[in-house]
């Protein structure tokens, strides 16, 4: 009877030391996986969201242009929806940039940002879609159904360049999230090319 007890306990000590392992192990998988999907990135994903924050806020920039002072109800509400869509991926991206511990892209937005090395004289750089410090001095002077179709045909420009930085990290990007962006940038901004073409028409 002795040695019955003795078994019983012994055999009861091995399972929960098991137990209590496998619970560990599976809590610390857990932890290493969620660890290595937020800080595994690569040089695509910094580029990429360096470079569409500046590009991002641009098109903000514009939508608060569009906001005040195009002339219909319908190009009011296209400005919104950009403004509402772009502002939240901007701090979205400036979150990654910091945890990454790379440089995030200072300044608002026209020919912004003359930290980046890769910005020119006009404050375009290399960053296809982006409008001159001339573009939106221009942009900002005009007024009515003249505003709306310069409003038009520059951001349908600058959404076309969106796209290719979006494609450019769905194709050479490494962290999941950014590669997500890149292709609700796409999609998003496809539509709304359409959409501005539309406008165009009418």
């Amino acid at each position: 009877m002795k040695r019955l007890c003795t078994f019983f306990t012994l055999a009861l000590v091995v399972a929960l030391t098991l137990a209590g392992c496998g619970g560990n192990d599976d809590t610390t998988s857990t932890a290493s996986s969620s660890s290595s999907s937020s800080s595994s990135f690569n040089d695509a994903d910094v580029t990429f969201a360096q470079s569409m924050i500046p590009h991002h806020q641009q098109a903000v920039q514009m939508a608060k242009m569009a906001t005040m002072k195009a002339s219909s109800p319908e190009m009011k509400q296209l400005a919104d929806k950009i403004e509402a869509a772009q502002g939240p991926e901007i701090d979205t991206m400036t979150g990654w940039l910091k945890d990454w511990g790379k440089k995030v892209p200072s300044g608002s937005m026209s020919g912004m940002d003359h930290d980046m090395d890769d910005m020119d004289s006009t404050g375009s750089g290399d960053m296809p879609g982006m409008m001159t410090d001339a573009d939106m001095k221009k942009l900002d002077g005009a007024r009515g159904a003249g505003f709306d179709r310069m409003f038009l045909t520059m951001m349908t420009e600058h959404h076309t360049g969106a796209i290719e930085m979006a494609k450019t990290e769905q194709t050479d990007g490494k962290n999941a999230d950014a590669v997500a962006l890149a292709k609700k940038i796409e999609a998003d901004q496809t539509a709304e090319i359409a959409e501005m073409k539309q406008l165009l028409k009418s």
